[in-house]
């Protein structure tokens, strides 16, 4: 077969071939090729080789010289917060002295605070500044990027925020996962009457259904905001309506929410910095991914997640930014892979798993992205370093020279 597309004399390419979810060790296995080239045929990986690519190329097959530079398969960010209006800078003197993030949430900041701003806000100036960050996230080598709603807390704005990410994902070349998350914290003409919320989110769920808009529902499960029984309601209410489900787990308090997670046979569970350590023998045993944010951590001044344990108890692990404005207001995701290193002592090759084959998993997308074998999605990245462990020891820079999506060469 003719390939539309070849890119060539590539110093070398990492990614992990193993069958996602990659769990334990196994997220250490990474295949490696020395001066690879890949063809592209319709969007999609043709052939990922070594050896002479002439007979692939005819009349209109285009060449691409990568002038050796290194490929990997385009990161996958599978947790972000990307649509909202305004910043909460106002609040980080507050973090600063210790005032615990709850606290702010609890006397009218923090969500709610961007909540009353998201409202406020028309789908333009919504789209406008998601496009914005958007743009510097693909800058980064971001080609796929789950997006959560949470910031309307109504039916109305919540769909206001996911109609942004359609319009996104229509004129965007990143590729937007959306997620419904209106258990993000209690808006205040219901704090009073939190039962009333839940109630009206259950009567919201059939509706965010019918509109074909996203196919995950997220619960925030947290001291002083949804508590265990509260967001297992919520999740079996979403999954009896056909959503697949995952939840903000132990990122405070250990409620055991990681584990509720693996007991509703959640995609995900997300932060986990204060997950049980039963609740990580228990995960191991499941296809549910533990999606870490470190930078939440490092911006929080919070414990990180004990990603090592999770690694050596088995679990299959993804890392994420966690993109909002609130906790991790950076879009730079390559740090947050310098973070994973760091702080949570991941190897190079694991973090790669985890921001490719792993992210792909929970977000449905195995058979489509993180990976390029052949009939996969054409999404890579040439990067301007030498090898692998570069990327994570020369931190604070970009090392993106150009991004690739469905074979398209975006910049």
């Amino acid at each position: 077969m003719i390939a539309d597309f070849i890119v060539y004399n590539i110093k070398s390419l990492y990614h992990s071939r193993e069958i996602p979810p990659v769990k334990g060790n196994k997220m250490k296995m990474i295949e490696t090729l020395e001066q690879p080239f890949i063809a592209i045929k319709d969007g999609k990986v043709l052939h990922v080789g070594v050896a002479d690519y002439s007979a692939l190329v005819g009349d209109k097959t285009l060449l691409f010289d990568a002038k050796q530079k290194v490929v990997v398969p385009g990161f996958i960010d599978s947790h972000s917060h990307l649509v909202h209006a305004g910043s909460r800078e106002n609040e980080f003197e507050q973090l600063r002295q210790g005032v615990p993030y709850l606290d702010i949430l609890q006397a009218g900041g923090g969500i709610l605070g961007t909540v009353d701003k998201t409202r406020k806000a028309s789908f333009d100036e919504l789209y406008a500044q998601a496009k914005k960050s958007l743009d510097v996230m693909l800058s980064y080598g971001v080609t796929t990027l789950e997006a959560k709603s949470g910031y309307g807390l109504n039916y109305e704005n919540e769909v206001k925020q996911l109609e942004v990410m359609k319009k996104l994902n229509d004129n965007h070349p990143v590729h937007l996962v959306p997620t419904y998350m209106a258990a993000h914290a209690v808006p205040k003409e219901f704090l009073n009457n939190k039962r009333g919320y839940i109630d009206a989110m259950l009567a919201d769920l059939e509706k965010i259904r019918a509109t074909n808009l996203t196919e995950f529902v997220d619960v925030f499960c947290e001291t002083g905001v949804f508590d265990l029984n509260e967001t297992r309601e919520i999740l079996e209410a979403a999954k009896a309506l056909g959503f697949k489900v995952k939840l903000h787990a132990d990122e405070i308090d250990p409620l055991g929410g990681a584990g509720l997670g693996a007991d509703l046979g959640a995609t995900s569970v997300d932060h986990l910095m204060a997950i049980k350590d039963e609740d990580i023998i228990k995960l191991a045993k499941t296809s549910t991914i533990l999606n870490i944010l470190p930078g939440t951590s490092f911006y929080l001044n919070k414990t990180y997640a004990r990603a090592r344990d999770m690694i050596e108890a088995g679990c299959a692990l993804s890392v994420s930014g966690d993109y909002n404005p609130g906790s991790c207001p950076t879009e730079n995701f390559q740090l947050i892979m310098q973070l994973a290193a760091n702080y949570l002592k991941l190897t190079p090759e694991e973090i790669l798993t985890a921001v490719t084959q792993n992210a792909a998993f929970h977000l449905g997308l195995a058979s489509q992205k993180g990976s390029l074998e052949p009939g996969k999605d054409a999404d890579f990245l040439l990067l301007d370093i030498p090898n692998l462990a570069y990327l994570f020891y020369h931190f604070g820079i970009n090392h993106v020279s150009h991004v690739f999506i469905n074979g398209q060469q975006i910049q």
